[in-house]
């Protein structure tokens, strides 16, 4: 990596970004208040971080149609799961650490809105039937006690130009699932069969 310099200290870190504005502090309201349920409630797609007790991290992306996260009260809300590869790295580390972060997205939208708090993963509650899709209820969702909930700024999106197609590279120069499973994995089918067992699968394993 040759040489660089290591920031390791909270007073090297301030020295260099500064101190933090009064308005960065503000903005954490840490409840969910109408704004806020109006976000969650257009999200079709939220990223949930995790951690395992010896700091080992996760995110994992949670996709569902808009208004499939539930807003229990200002401070509770309610994260489906849907079927998955059954590695559960997330689930593993809230049952022993339940520290979570979120942040959720809105299509078109440059701010995002994140989330920290605490999380019990939970198997049944009479907020399960509000969580089906599909005709499919699911076996396991994710309640959140919100402790920390603010807007975050557009930058990141602007300077990336997410949400503009023009910018998105062409599909077709990137390898697809298939053949980086089959390369990495060592997969002796070709690619475009394997391409279409992973579609296959994620089209009727979706709910």
């Amino acid at each position: 990596m040759g040489n660089v310099t290591v920031v390791d200290t909270h007073e090297a870190l301030t020295g260099i970004i500064g101190e933090v504005g009064d308005g960065a502090i503000r903005k954490d309201i840490g409840r969910i208040d109408p704004h806020a349920r109006t976000l969650i409630e257009n999200s079709p797609f939220v990223l949930l971080a995790t951690s395992a007790p010896d700091g080992t991290c996760d995110v994992s992306p949670r996709g569902d149609p808009a208004g499939s996260v539930l807003v229990l009260d200002e401070k509770t809300l309610v994260i489906a799961d849907r079927p998955g590869n059954h590695r559960v790295d997330s689930f593993r580390n809230i049952v022993d650490n339940p520290h979570v972060g979120l942040l959720f997205l809105v299509p078109g939208m440059n701010e995002t809105l994140r989330v920290n708090g605490s999380a019990q993963l939970v198997s049944d509650g009479p907020f399960f039937d509000d969580l089906i899709v599909k005709n499919k209820r699911p076996q396991l969702a994710v309640v959140v006690t919100v402790n920390e909930l603010y807007l975050h700024c557009a930058k990141a999106f602007m300077r990336s130009s997410l949400w503009k197609p023009e910018t998105w590279p062409d599909r077709k120069s990137l390898p697809s699932a298939g053949r980086i499973f089959k390369d990495q994995l060592n997969i002796a089918a070709d690619a475009d069969a394997v391409d279409a067992d992973l579609t296959a699968r994620s089209i009727a394993g979706q709910y």
